[in-house]
């Protein structure tokens, strides 16, 4: 560029269809696209993408090639015209307007779907970068060419201009039209879609078609995809689980809350099932085994297996360490479950008093006796009916011998009740 220094700001649509000169002002042929690296949080755009007069093909020019901008010119540096080349995408590079515009982007600070309908560059230290994405119906004018009409018209009437609606490159997750461009085109902001929360990543996968859904799903790490599982419509869970490879479902499975694995295993093919089952780690796969067996509408139908137990001639302290080594959610260890060494449940300690004891204390001499239990096989109206009277937050499950099999928590009562919560 003739100034280094020069700062500037433009928009995409600007750009294209603008002619392309030489130093001599001799016309070369029209700028189409650009090529970019999505290497940086700010991409830098490294060639043009110009078709010369009367050709049918495309060829590519570096952007270091370019001396200015200027009204609806490009104008290119001495002997320019000699590097044009076939262009060829790398690992990494996109066509802008082939790969963005009027494309589905995912707005990571919005935690929604969008599209692009222009983006925003700057022009600083001699690069042109992506800075912002419109979203806004001014972006759509203004590719029309229509936007100073439309200004003109909305000022005069209604002393009104039509707001930008841009948002900053650094919160958008492209995804890619082209599935043989990985699953994303974007890795350095892969991290953006796993900083959400699993419920808002829900809501933008539901939102996809599906192809693009099967293209999120197959990016996010095991526990991402586990998490967010869990939050998608039942209706959608099949298919996705159905778009990862065995050995990924398999370990996606294994994250997920033993109940929520067992209910999406449930809606699959028997075959897909089995070879699911079977690739899983044992202890995984005798949980989801046990929880396949009960009725739809039972209470063994909507327990899970992750709770806390230990024997009753365990101490307070070694208890708490028990407690203190757990992965399970939060929700599962509102109670400690004290049973004897055949596994019968002998009596329940809430965490808060657990912590309020002394830790030398024996857990027999502690623990409430007067338990309400349910057995798995009982209809899950019964359960509802528990929670409603005694305000648990969990109640345990136990068989004809009252051996501990599960608990059912307050969340998966009310989610088999209320199939939308």
């Amino acid at each position: 560029m003739q100034d280094p220094g020069l700062k500037m700001f433009l928009f995409f649509s600007e750009l294209l269809g603008r002619s392309v000169i030489d130093s001599e002002g001799k016309s070369l042929g029209k700028l189409v696209d650009l090529k970019v690296k999505m290497v940086e949080l700010f991409p830098m755009v490294t060639s043009l993408r110009v078709r010369k007069r009367g050709a049918k093909e495309t060829l590519a020019l570096d952007w270091s090639e370019v001396e200015s901008l200027n009204g609806n010119i490009v104008t290119l540096k001495p002997d320019a015209e000699k590097k044009f080349k076939p262009l060829e995408l790398s690992e990494g590079e996109i066509l802008l307007k082939e790969e963005l515009l009027d494309k589905q982007v995912v707005d990571t600070y919005g935690a929604k779907i969008e599209r692009v309908n222009d983006v925003h560059l700057l022009i600083a230290n001699g690069e042109l970068r992506i800075v912002h994405v419109d979203f806004g119906m001014r972006g759509i004018f203004r590719r029309l060419g229509w936007i100073k009409m439309v200004d003109f018209l909305t000022n005069w009437f209604f002393a009104y201009q039509l707001p930008e609606k841009m948002i900053s490159w650094k919160y958008v997750q492209p995804l890619a039209s082209d599935p043989q461009k990985k699953n994303l085109i974007l890795n350095v902001t892969l991290r953006k879609l796993h900083e959400l929360h699993p419920s808002d990543l829900a809501d933008i996968i539901e939102d996809l078609d599906q192809g693009k859904r099967a293209t999120v799903f197959k990016s996010l790490d095991t526990q991402t995809a586990a998490e967010t599982l869990e939050e998608v419509d039942p209706k959608i869970q099949a298919s996705l689980i159905e778009s990862a490879s065995e050995e990924k479902a398999s370990d996606i499975l294994e994250e997920m809350a033993p109940d929520e694995a067992a209910d999406l295993l449930a809606d699959l093919p028997e075959e897909k099932k089995s070879k699911l089952i079977q690739t899983m780690e044992k202890p995984h796969r005798e949980k989801l085994e046990e929880l396949l067996t009960f009725e739809e509408g039972t209470a063994g139908s909507i327990m899970t297996k992750d709770f806390i137990s230990i024997q009753d001639d365990k101490t307070i302290s070694e208890a708490i360490d028990e407690f203190r080594k757990t992965t399970h959610p939060l929700e599962t260890i509102a109670y400690l479950y004290v049973t004897d060494k055949e596994n019968r449940l002998v009596g329940v300690l809430t965490v808060r008093h657990l912590l309020l004891c002394v830790n030398e204390a024996p857990l027999s001499k502690l623990m409430n006796t007067n338990l309400i239990m349910i057995k798995p096989d009982e209809d899950v109206k019964e359960v509802e009916e528990i929670f409603k009277k005694y305000k648990f937050m969990a109640i345990p499950v136990v068989d004809e011998g009252n051996h501990l099999t599960g608990i059912i928590t307050l969340r998966d009562a009310v989610e088999s009740k209320y199939k939308e919560f």
